[in-house]
C-alpha cells in the first residue's frame, strides 16, 4: 500500500509545471512514547482548554486565534479572515533560484520532505526539473504556504526522486555572536595539535547511520519488560565525575586508548583482517 501523501500540490519552474505529492522523510512512530497517568488511580490524565476566566471547558468549535497587543488584550481573528491572506504560493512551490548547496548554512536546514509526481501526467515534467537541479549540482529555492505559514525551502534531486528541506527565516537563527564573543582566544601549541590530530585520524571512518544506535531507547525497553516481569528496578549508579588532569597527560593518555582499541568500527568492518606471521 502507498504511503498516503502529507500535501499535494504543484512544482513550477518559469512555465513548467507538474502535479507533486508531499510525504514526510523521518518518522518518530517507532520511539516509545508515554501516558501520563494519576499515580493515587492509575488511570489516564487528560488535558482540557478551559477559559481562564470562568473555568468551563471550551468547545473547538468555539476557539479562535488572537493576537496579544497588551496584556490580556487581544486582536481576535477567524479562520475565514487568516484564509483571506492572499498569497500565491498556497498550492504551488515557485522555484525562484538556483544556488549551490554548500552555500546554504546548516543553521537554517530543518524538516526533510520527499517528494514525488502525483500521478502519471507531469512525470516527464517532473524529470525534467529533478535531472536540471541535478546536472548543476545545485539546490532549488523556493516558497510554499505550509501548515497555515508561508516556508522557504529548498529542493535537491534525490534517487528518481527529490528531497524538499524546511529552511528557516533569519528571524528565527541566533546570532552566534551572543554565544561565542565571551570565548577567550586560546593559542594551541602545536604538539597538543598534533597529539589531538593523532586521535582525530585513529577514529577516522565513514558516515554510516545504519550504525547508530539510540542506547537510551533499547535502555526503555528493558525497563519496560522488567516492569511487565514484576522484576525489581535497581536504582542507576551514578558516574564519578570526569577529574580534571593535565591536558597534555590526558591526550597523551587518549593517544594510547585509542591504539588499544583499534580503527573505527566502520573501517574495522571494511578491512580484512591482518594474518599472523604463522598463517603467512
Amino acid at each position: 500500500m502507498a504511503p498516503r501523501a502529507y500535501w499535494k500540490g504543484y512544482l513550477k519552474l518559469s512555465l513548467v509545471s507538474c502535479p507533486i505529492a508531499l510525504y514526510p522523510a523521518t518518522s518518530e512512530r517507532e520511539k516509545i512514547s508515554f501516558n501520563q497517568l494519576n499515580k493515587e488511580t492509575g488511570n489516564r490524565v487528560r488535558y482540557r482548554k478551559v477559559d481562564t476566566e470562568t473555568g468551563g471547558e471550551v468547545e473547538q468549535a468555539n476557539i479562535i486565534k488572537g493576537y496579544e497587543v497588551a496584556k490580556d488584550q487581544y486582536i481576535e481573528l477567524a479562520p475565514e479572515e487568516l484564509e483571506a491572506v492572499a498569497i500565491e504560493s498556497k498550492r504551488t512551490i515557485d522555484i525562484e533560484e538556483f544556488v549551490p548547496k554548500s552555500q546554504v548554512d546548516e543553521l537554517y536546514i530543518r524538516d526533510p520532505y520527499y517528494i514525488a509526481p502525483d500521478g502519471e501526467v507531469g512525470q516527464q515534467a517532473f524529470a525534467v526539473i529533478r535531472e536540471a537541479i541535478r546536472k548543476e549540482g545545485m539546490v532549488a529555492i523556493g516558497k510554499v504556504v505550509f501548515t497555515s505559514r508561508e516556508q522557504i525551502i529548498a529542493l535537491e534531486a534525490r534517487d528518481k526522486g527529490m528531497l524538499r528541506i524546511t529552511l528557516r527565516y533569519p528571524y528565527e537563527v541566533r546570532k552566534q555572536e551572543e554565544y561565542f564573543d565571551d570565548i577567550k582566544d586560546e593559542k594551541v601549541p602545536k604538539d597538543m595539535l598534533d597529539l589531538a590530530l593523532h586521535i582525530v585520524n585513529t577514529k577516522r571512518g565513514d558516515f554510516n547511520p545504519e550504525a547508530f544506535q539510540d542506547e537510551y531507547e533499547d535502555a526503555l525497553k528493558t525497563l519496560i519488560e522488567k516492569k511487565a516481569k514484576g522484576e525489581k528496578i535497581e536504582p542507576a549508579k551514578e558516574r564519578p565525575a570526569p577529574r580534571v588532569v593535565n591536558l597534555m597527560d590526558a591526550l597523551r593518555a587518549s593517544v594510547d586508548v585509542e591504539k588499544k582499541k583499534g580503527p573505527a568500527p566502520s573501517i574495522r568492518a571494511r578491512r580484512p583482517a591482518k594474518k599472523k606471521a604463522s598463517q603467512k
